[in-house]
């Protein structure tokens, strides 16, 4: 069966946490985990968690593990703590509990990424993988990476991600 099969039999509507790391933003000031979840609702998934956590691995790593404890929770995304500085620790927090990686989320950012900002992209290091039958996609703070990443991959894959994982 080829990937038009497949995602044929991939769910419409997929239930989803979104978590935003950031020590700068609130619940009131984020705007890219807003985007996420208005983007997701508007294409008739669930959102059924919302966190803003500050980037603090033990805090990161113990509400991923409450949410891979989760019944019925099929897909994690996160926003920010992907790139390059010391206090970008969202991967370093996540790899850990991926049982497998999903490396071609990341490439395919990366170079849609780099078809609108260059070389800059290479700061990225936007993730996607599995964990205990569940979707963790992890992706940088800005609002255009966000919409790109949303619209580009995650929007069109979604089901298809979700399908695969629990099998």
């Amino acid at each position: 069966m080829g990937h038009v099969e497949h995602k044929k039999l991939a769910p419409r509507i997929v239930n989803c946490a979104v978590v935003v790391i950031s020590d700068t933003r609130t619940e009131k000031t984020d705007e890219s985990g807003r985007l996420i979840m208005q983007t997701l609702r508007e294409n008739g998934h669930q959102v059924v968690e919302y966190d803003v956590l500050k980037n603090d691995a033990g805090l990161i790593g113990g509400r991923l593990e409450d949410l891979l404890n989760e019944e019925g929770l099929q897909v994690i995304i996160t926003s920010g703590g992907t790139g390059a500085s010391r206090m970008d620790i969202t991967i370093e927090s996540v790899l850990p509990i991926l049982e497998k990686r999903l490396d071609g989320f990341g490439e395919l950012f990366r170079y849609l990424t780099y078809q609108e900002i260059g070389t800059a992209s290479i700061m990225s290091r936007a993730l996607a993988g599995v964990a205990r039958g569940k979707v963790v996609i992890c992706l940088p703070g800005s609002l255009a990476a966000v919409r790109l990443a949303m619209d580009k991959i995650i929007l069109p894959e979604v089901g298809h991600m979700v399908r695969e994982a629990a099998r």
